[in-house]
């Protein structure tokens, strides 16, 4: 079903896609800054994933780089749609839908300043239903879609197109040049037609975020608990509450990386460690969920969002989990986004502690 993105829409979405983006994607505020001001123009139009035509040429719009620096580099919308340009003159055809590389943050706006800015239509997907920190880690890797042609642009007006061997290529020279311009770019990449949008993203994303946000505000205007009933909303799990006492964070190779440390009542400790978004949540030495499930972190009484970059000292935060796209637990998936491969010598821990089936299969420790 077809449907309409308004101004009217624009913090509830945000606001969702910050609690979907597991602490990365981006400061949703500045996303959102960016997606009125695209929609002074005109609304944007919103097709669902099955709706998609067979012969699209569909694009991902996003942010790259570390959410820590775009508080501060803030991207205009010439730099937003630079690279869709650059990208459909080296395709050499037209662009006919914008898509959401992720639902995290500013991730989940940018696109939608593009499509509002551009005149084109956005689809109501994701290409993973979270977020992750590096570009290959999207569902359309696992079903062959290139990553390459990338465009990149940033605000002094460079702007590129790559031709790399694979997706893990793509993210690796990418990395270099997004570093070398400031830690964040604007990118357009892994263009695909209609058919394989369908077989490879994430339907709904933009709906649910809506959604989400949504039940955090009515809960808020009721007086009911707004943790609750987004985890109700997400089918997961409270985790951990108490206060935020420790935030050891740094930029490096252009991501954000560090852990949290938060005490709860009874002397015990939660743990978080994150690149970008929050990959690992264990107290006093037992894991509780790990990537590629969503842990998130809200605030404890209004149940607003926080990510990475904004958590501080003295915050009052419960720490939920949710599952992810079951894609996301295979063994090719967990080679690509599993603890492992950030260095972790974990097993996959889903949302409810359970051991991922491919992880205990490979004798992954616990």
């Amino acid at each position: 079903m077809s449907w309409t993105i308004t101004p009217a829409h624009i913090d509830g979405l945000a606001r969702g896609a910050a609690v979907l983006g597991t602490g990365g994607g981006g400061d949703p505020y500045i996303g959102a800054l960016l997606a009125r001001q695209a929609l002074a123009s005109g609304d944007v139009p919103v097709v669902a994933l099955d709706e998609v035509p067979d012969d699209a040429l569909v694009l991902f719009v996003a942010m790259m780089g570390a959410p820590t620096v775009m508080v501060e580099k803030l991207p205009s919308l010439a730099e937003v749609i630079e690279p869709v340009k650059a990208l459909g003159i080296h395709l050499g055809r037209p662009v006919t839908h914008i898509a959401c590389a992720e639902v995290g943050g500013v991730n989940s706006t940018i696109p939608i300043a593009a499509a509002a800015a551009l005149g084109l239509p956005l689809v109501d997907a994701d290409g993973m239903g979270r977020a992750f920190p590096e570009l290959q880690m999207v569902l359309p890797t696992l079903y062959g879609v290139t990553a390459s042609p990338l465009a990149f642009s940033d605000e002094k007006g460079n702007t590129g197109v790559l031709q790399t061997a694979d997706n893990s290529w793509t993210e690796r020279i990418a990395r270099v040049a997004c570093v070398e311009m400031g830690c964040s770019v604007m990118i357009s990449g892994f263009s695909m037609s209609g058919t394989a949008a369908r077989e490879s993203l994430v339907a709904g994303s933009l709906s649910r975020c809506i959604e989400i946000g949504r039940s955090i505000a009515t809960a808020r205007d009721e007086k009911t608990d707004p943790v609750a009933a987004v985890v109700e909303l997400l089918g997961g799990r409270e985790l951990f509450g108490g206060k935020v006492v420790d935030v050891n964070r740094a930029t490096t190779t252009g991501f954000a990386r560090g852990r949290a440390r938060i005490d709860g009542d009874g002397g015990t400790m939660l743990t978080l460690r994150f690149q970008n978004e929050h990959l690992v949540a264990e107290a006093d030495g037992a894991v509780l969920a790990t990537t590629p499930d969503l842990i998130m972190v809200l605030d404890g009484e209004s149940g607003e969002p926080i990510t990475t970059e904004g958590l501080r000292y003295g915050q009052r935060v419960r720490v939920i989990a949710a599952p992810a796209d079951e894609r996301w637990h295979s063994a090719e998936a967990l080679a690509m986004v599993g603890p492992g491969y950030f260095g972790y010598d974990l097993a996959a821990h889903r949302f409810d502690g359970t051991v991922s089936a491919a992880d205990a299969s490979t004798g992954a420790a616990a």
